[in-house]
């Protein structure tokens, strides 16, 4: 299956790939089918893009990369939506916010995007923790979790 792209042009995905959000993403509640692509020269970034139309495309980052600590609680409703049996089912990403310079791009760790990565279904999680922000500095994250 072709599809159009907002970074890559046209791509030819699978369709056994695509990921399902049955409610769609906030503020794209039509847009419930997405697919992971990766860059081929950074493999630091992946982009969660549209299977229907070029946009919406987000960067996103497995949060886990720069914060070994990052935690949260998924509530009983959302392990049902997403039909996980066992923590290795859960794949995270947060959506990142790049910016010029690099170091100063963010990441929002108060609503990871988690995936079963065994069913392929998927939902923006709004955490209930006041820990993490909506806009975490990717790269001060590094020291935090060191406590610098």
């Amino acid at each position: 299956m072709i599809i159009e792209t907002k970074y890559f042009g046209e791509v030819d995905i699978k369709e056994e790939e695509k990921i399902h959000f049955p409610q769609g993403l906030p503020g794209f509640t039509d847009e419930k089918e997405f697919i992971l692509l990766n860059f081929e020269d950074n493999d630091l970034f992946q982009v969660l893009q549209s299977v229907k139309q070029a946009n919406p495309a987000f960067f996103v980052v497995n949060p886990f990369i720069f914060l070994k600590d990052f935690e949260f609680e998924l509530d009983d409703q959302t392990i049902e939506q997403l039909k996980i049996e066992s923590e290795e089912d859960v794949q995270v990403f947060s959506i990142v916010t790049l910016k010029d310079p690099m170091p100063a791009s963010t990441t929002n760790l108060q609503a990871p995007i988690v995936i079963n990565q065994k069913k392929l279904i998927a939902k923006q999680y709004i955490t209930k923790s006041q820990k993490y922000s909506t806009k975490e500095k990717i790269f001060n994250l590094t020291s935090k979790a060191k406590g610098e």
